[in-house]
């Protein structure tokens, strides 16, 4: 028998997670909630979902549904998963898993005495070649990491006439591009390095001090088109940050760097890391997903291709397609879901050291985010408690 789950929320992201649920065995979308009864409605009949709903509540009785995936803006995220562990639905989290450390703390610590599933997204993590890299990591073949350095960069908040509900901070929270896309590359560094930030300095920058909201509803990456007439729009202060730059101290004494943008033009949406160790540096660039770069001093640099035959042994079931058949994006949310619900099938099943992110993680994304947001207030280096 299928799990049911419902999604709640259904922007870019809410479609995101649909479209990977079904292209899992076992799993069926029975209903979505969207913002109004006239939202959740549509949505449902172009995406062919049976059940449909606007009072959250009313979706939590539904004794059918075992599974609920919150795909909402950030400050509804702590009611929305706090009454979905009470009442007995397993879970799945969008990040931020909270709005502060406080209410991140409390979902951490009534997810762990529900004993359900509670999982936060940070799919970026399952790219193959990222799981290839916490391999050879792990293999020992960087030899020992001493410098990490990287990027999340993005342009689709580039011109002032960008607007979305992450811009204010009253929905978001308090950072915008660390906590967005910055925690992705902070739980990439932690979970192929096995290594833990303890301390970090940040320098952020508004770029647009305003920002022009449309009067006209507009969703996530939908390509706006400025527009002429001046009471199309209205000017909003903007408090969060647009670009920012973070040093950071590893536990086991290596340094190293990055830098988050939402206003670099061209850049979509890349992902790059890389790591340096004593005996070769590996980069991974998530525009070139099925590429993994490996460069050493004394031989010839190497590019390793995605291809499940010549990837490590642990690492060859997060590559769905054979070489040559590319995997990008959707995948990486089909993999998360795909190790969560062969969990929730066994109760205790676990691939090698590769576990789905749970909300221990969501917590501890919340406290470096808040130590960097402290750090850039106060300018001066913050030790990660």
């Amino acid at each position: 028998m299928a799990v049911k789950v419902a999604v709640v929320g259904v922007g870019f992201i809410g479609t995101v997670h649909i479209e990977a649920l079904r292209r899992l065995n076992g799993v069926e979308v029975a209903a979505i909630m969207g913002s109004t009864r006239e939202k959740s409605m549509q949505k449902a009949e172009q995406l062919g979902i049976p059940k449909y709903y606007w009072n959250y509540d009313e979706l939590l009785k539904d004794s059918e549904i075992e599974s609920v995936h919150i795909c909402t803006p950030n400050n509804m995220h702590f009611e929305m998963c706090k009454k979905a562990l009470l009442a007995g639905k397993h879970l799945v989290c969008e990040k931020p898993l909270a709005m502060s450390v406080d209410e991140a703390q409390q979902l951490n610590k009534l997810a762990q005495q529900s004993g359900l599933i509670h999982a936060i997204c940070f799919n970026v993590r399952y790219y193959p070649l990222l799981q290839q890299l916490k391999s050879m990591v792990l293999h020992g073949e960087l030899g020992e990491i001493y410098a990490v350095n990287g990027s999340y960069m993005q342009d689709w908040l580039f011109f002032d006439t960008d607007y979305n509900w992450r811009v204010e901070s009253g929905l978001s929270g308090k950072s915008r591009a660390i906590a967005d896309v910055g925690s992705h590359w902070m739980d990439l560094l932690e979970s192929t390095t096995g290594l833990k930030i303890t301390e970090v300095i940040a320098d952020f920058s508004i770029v647009h001090k305003t920002r022009k909201k449309s009067l006209n509803a507009m969703e996530t990456y939908t390509g706006k088109v400025v527009h002429a007439d001046p009471y199309q729009y209205r000017e909003v202060p903007i408090d969060t940050e647009d670009y920012a730059n973070v040093l950071v101290r590893l536990d086991n004494g290596a340094k190293g760097s990055f830098t988050v943008s939402q206003v670099h033009a061209g850049r979509k949406n890349r992902v790059y890391v890389e790591i340096a160790g004593t005996k070769q540096t590996v980069a991974f660039d998530s525009e070139h997903p099925n590429y993994l770069w490996v460069g050493r001093r004394d031989g010839n640099n190497q590019v390793i291709m995605k291809d499940p035959s010549l990837l490590h042994t642990e690492v060859r079931h997060y590559a769905d397609y054979p070489g040559g058949h590319n995997e990008g994006y959707p995948d990486t949310f089909k993999q998360l879901f795909k190790e969560i619900y062969v969990t929730m099938a066994s109760k205790e099943h676990k691939i090698g050291t590769m576990v789905y992110p749970g909300f221990r993680d969501g917590l501890r994304e919340q406290i470096l985010c808040e130590c960097i947001v402290r750090s850039h207030l106060e300018s001066k280096w913050i030790s990660i408690l």
